[in-house]
């Protein structure tokens, strides 16, 4: 195996979190007696360019189908994100009726709809046939296509750069890497601004948050990493903020190599200076990340043991793709959860890939009363206890697993 940057060949293991299903394959009732694929999940460092990546043991194609279960607009929060992105980035580029924005992953149109609302022409490029078809249902144009270089290439014939391309949470779904960086240049205007979103590698290490780890996520990010792949393909990265989403984000911008209207911000140097000295460019940092997971299967076990000891009646909020990973990993089936619910009614009435553990309506929360509402999708937590602040009439309580099991 060789990375998928640099071509150099992978030899060290960063954690191996042995064998799980594809994080949303959500089983109907009859499929759970059939049988149920496997694949490993084990990630390795480049010694290179320290790039953290998973074999593409499932392809794209597969992932991202027409019946892909995640749709951005279920987390208001994330709207919120959204909406708030769309006025900040709208007021530094100036941009007007005249410009055009093009977003790569757009979902199910959960951001492009604030540019809409601002008449400032967009485009969607998503490749799952569900959420592209929801998109346009609320009048946003999107193409339903996976973005590299041959498409990146049609849209610049057909005229259709951008004044600013987005892509939120899409770098780690990207299994060529270089194809989608270089297919980002071509369709970028002279003076045009791209910006990123990507949850950081630092975090998700100094966290323990190896449940963001799942086979959609074919590699894990290190501002020095990526600054590193932007500038081979002639691309700076001149401005990057550290967001509080998805347990810790980086936004970057970039521009072309040779755009000189937008000076390069010290917070760049100072980001990378940080993440050289945390040990992001030494080997042995990321060894040091699998008995820290380890810890922490560990510790959510035995907190289950405890609970259940006592009689708990614990149920799960959320049937997201890193509550499958934790689940799977740790081996927590239904002896400990009851049941999860789901705002999303694509997952109701499925069960969770490995696990089995049954997906219900949000309403059944109240009906059962649980002693413990075990929160799979952490990085909401503010959104969800707010949801579902309801538990405590009863003493009900929430656990938070990452990056230890925390009762509130």
């Amino acid at each position: 195996m060789k990375c998928r940057f640099c071509q150099h060949k992978l030899q060290h293991e960063f954690i191996d979190l042995g064998h799980t299903p594809p994080s949303n394959s959500f089983l109907t009732k009859d499929q759970l007696n059939a049988p149920e694929v496997f694949y490993p999940l084990k990630l390795y460092v480049c010694d290179n360019c320290f790039l953290v990546q998973v074999d593409e043991y499932k392809k794209s194609a597969e992932i991202f189908n027409q019946n892909y279960a995640y749709f951005s607009s279920f987390s208001t929060s994330w709207l919120e994100h959204a909406k708030k992105y769309v006025d900040m980035i709208t007021a530094k580029l100036k941009l007007t009726s005249k410009a055009h924005v093009i977003e790569i992953a757009s979902n199910d149109g959960y951001l492009l709809q604030y540019f809409k609302e601002k008449q400032i022409p967009c485009l969607g490029i998503e490749p799952s046939a569900n959420t592209a078809k929801a998109a346009g249902e609320k009048g946003i144009e999107t193409l339903e296509a996976f973005f590299g270089v041959d498409l990146a290439q049609r849209l610049s014939q057909q005229g259709q750069t951008a004044d600013l391309i987005i892509g939120n949470n899409v770098l780690a779904h990207v299994p060529d890497i270089n194809d989608f960086v270089a297919g980002l240049k071509i369709i970028l205007k002279p003076q045009g601004c791209i910006t990123m979103e990507f949850p950081h590698l630092m975090r998700l290490i100094e966290e323990t948050q190896f449940d963001t780890i799942y086979h959609e996520h074919y590699s894990y990010y290190s501002l020095w990493t990526v600054d590193k792949i932007f500038s081979f393909h002639g691309l700076t990265i001149f401005d990057v903020e550290q967001l509080p989403t998805h347990g810790g984000s980086l936004r970057i911008y970039a521009k072309h190599n040779d755009d000189t209207s937008k000076p390069v911000e010290v917070r760049v140097n100072f980001l990378k200076s940080l993440e050289i000295q945390k040990g992001f460019t030494n080997l042995d940092h990321y060894f040091s990340f699998a008995e820290k997971v380890q810890t922490t299967k560990r510790a959510i076990l035995k907190f289950l043991i405890e609970a259940k000891e006592k009689n708990k009646k614990i149920v799960g909020y959320g049937a997201p793709a890193k509550g499958n990973t934790l689940l799977n990993y740790c081996g927590i089936k239904t002896e400990f959860i009851d049941f999860t619910v789901d705002r999303n009614p694509l997952k109701q009435g499925h069960y969770l890939p490995g696990s089995h553990i049954f997906i219900d309506h949000p309403d059944k929360i109240n009906e059962t009363r649980p002693d413990y509402l075990l929160i799979l999708p952490w990085n909401l937590q503010d959104e969800i206890i707010e949801q579902m602040n309801f538990i405590r009439n009863w003493g009900g309580k929430f656990v938070l697993p990452i990056p230890s099991p925390k009762v509130i």
